[in-house]
């Protein structure tokens, strides 16, 4: 336990973080809406790639802000300006709900056995 905290001292490092796995959480899935979102309006991977990297640069610009209200208002326009420029049909795997292959093959109605007695002998 004293080593622990010689070492801590000796390093520097601070055993508690300014903010939670929680928030680590936001800003990676913020992240990554903003790069989905850019993948929806550059098909070419070339062209999204030069994208990606200003959008990495705009959040390591805002990487070492520790003020919660600060950051509040940085996130809260971040996400008003994802907002803002959210394509309006934004790609979908094929499989996936609403894709181009979503219910193709749907399994056929099943017949109750009142209904299968009056096909096979109703009409004869």
């Amino acid at each position: 336990m004293k080593a622990t905290s010689l070492l801590r001292q000796a390093t520097g490092a601070n055993p508690t973080t300014p903010f939670s796995a929680a928030h680590k959480a936001y800003v990676q899935s913020l992240y990554r809406r903003y790069l989905r979102n850019e993948l929806d309006w550059c098909i070419r991977r070339d062209i999204w790639r030069d994208r990606a990297i200003e959008i990495r640069t705009q959040f390591e610009r805002n990487r070492h802000i520790a003020n919660p209200r600060e950051l509040a208002k940085v996130l809260q326009a971040a996400e008003e300006a994802l907002t803002e420029r959210r394509h309006p049909d934004p790609y979908k795997p094929p499989e996936a709900e609403d894709g181009t292959k979503w219910e193709r093959n749907i399994p056929p109605r099943m017949f109750t056995k009142a209904e299968k007695d009056a096909a096979l002998h109703g009409g004869h």
